[in-house]
């Protein structure tokens, strides 16, 4: 009797594409209710691979930090970019990170052929690619924009608990906890929350 494949596994990752301009796409904030949705892109050196790139949210801080130092220094090219609260409450979110993504793809220094797109939908950008569902598993480009986005968009968050200590920022990086939604029923919104997302709005209305 052939082995049963585990739970967690998935089919293996068939790339119509065999170049080196192959870029990885995820981003990270989605859930938050405060902060810019943040996109990276990245082109990794074939000849100068990265070993135990993984999703981000697998990794230490510490270990996110040295990864992310590691693929700015040998990646061909790497990209990140955002959407902001504004953008987030005028397009809606989905829309909205399709947008940084986007952004992201189109600031790489090295233009992308080919595009590997974390989640299950494409970013709606001209260059071909395909979309994977846990990508960020299952590709080190993947990976590695994880890794680039979840710093950037974590260093965000330490600026932020920087200049509102009260809100806990540093801690829940914008998502909704019990520490956060207390310090929004008790402080009110800031002008960096997503005002469409509901517990933010109901906030505001109660301060209105």
């Amino acid at each position: 009797m052939p082995a049963r494949r585990p739970a967690t596994a998935y089919p293996e990752l068939v790339i119509a594409y065999r170049g080196d301009r192959l870029a990885g796409v995820d981003e990270v904030g989605r859930g938050p209710l405060v902060g810019a949705v943040v996109a990276a892109a990245v082109i990794l050196d074939p000849a100068r691979p990265i070993d135990g790139l993984t999703d981000s949210k697998a990794l230490s801080a510490a270990r996110r930090e040295a990864f992310d130092t590691q693929i700015r220094e040998r990646a061909l090219a790497f990209a990140i970019a955002e959407a902001s609260p504004a953008e987030i409450d005028a397009l809606n979110i989905y829309h909205a990170t399709h947008l940084a993504m986007r952004r992201a793809i189109d600031a790489l220094s090295i233009a992308a052929e080919y595009l590997l797109v974390d989640g299950n939908r494409m970013p709606g950008h001209a260059c071909p690619g395909q979309a994977v569902v846990k990508g960020d598993l299952r590709h080190p480009a993947i990976s590695a924009a994880s890794i680039l986005a979840k710093v950037a968009r974590d260093a965000q968050m330490a600026g932020l608990d920087a200049q509102f200590p009260e809100y806990g920022f540093a801690r829940h990086k914008g998502y909704p906890t019990p520490e956060h939604l207390a310090a929004l029923s008790r402080l009110g919104p800031l002008t960096v929350h997503r005002r469409s997302f509901a517990p933010v709005r109901k906030q505001i209305e109660l301060f209105a």
